[in-house]
């Protein structure tokens, strides 16, 4: 009974009589750290590769471009607030600020990723993957931030489309998470960003 209460229980009251972190957010803890893993090798192999090429990047590849990405991260990033406000909404009970909070961060993170998917298709034409070292693992590191964004971006949607049928203390919670999430891509945004720029120095 108490969990079908904690279930239908008006947004945030169950939140603030809780003692320990819901299971959810702990699964969203695990699954940064895991990825946090992830990039923290891709990030370790970049540099174990630059100190050991003499040329970075190398003949006949263009230095990276610096100021579109400055500013595609700059707004990629500013999306945290926005979905942080999103998170108070739901949290006080405001389930339509919330959704169109959520609404207005994915409009801005999908030409965030249009734009960036466009630059990516056209490093892609002007030199390989599987040219040399620095493009290998340029590639990896773009591709795999830009397939966080798609996934955060699903879970939006997914939060968009559930919250239509109002505000329950499991769907705060996926709010929160996603919300964490997402402050957790942007910091990897701006660490990608740092080593596209320190590639062009």
């Amino acid at each position: 009974m108490s969990v079908i209460r904690s279930m239908h229980a008006p947004p945030g009251r169950a939140d603030r009589h809780r003692i320990a972190r819901p299971n959810g957010w702990w699964g969203v803890v695990v699954f940064i750290a895991t990825e946090a893993t992830l990039f923290g090798t891709i990030f370790g192999s970049y540099f174990y590769l630059r100190f050991r090429t003499a040329a970075w990047p190398p003949k006949g590849i263009p230095d990276p471009a610096v100021t579109v990405p400055a500013i595609l991260t700059a707004v990629l990033v500013a999306t945290s607030l926005v979905v942080q406000l999103a998170f108070w909404a739901g949290r006080a009970g405001r389930v339509r600020a919330a959704q169109w909070l959520l609404v207005l961060a994915l409009i801005v993170q999908g030409a965030y990723f249009g734009i960036q998917m466009h630059l990516f298709l056209d490093d892609l034409d002007k030199f390989s993957p599987s040219g040399s070292a620095y493009a290998s693992i340029y590639f990896t590191m773009l591709g795999a931030h830009h397939a966080h964004v798609v996934f955060g971006m699903f879970l939006e949607l997914f939060l968009v489309l559930r919250l239509v049928a109002g505000l329950t203390n499991y769907r705060l919670i996926g709010l929160q998470a996603t919300t964490f999430y997402w402050h957790f891509v942007n910091v990897l945004a701006l660490c990608v960003l740092a080593t596209q720029i320190y590639a062009a120095l």
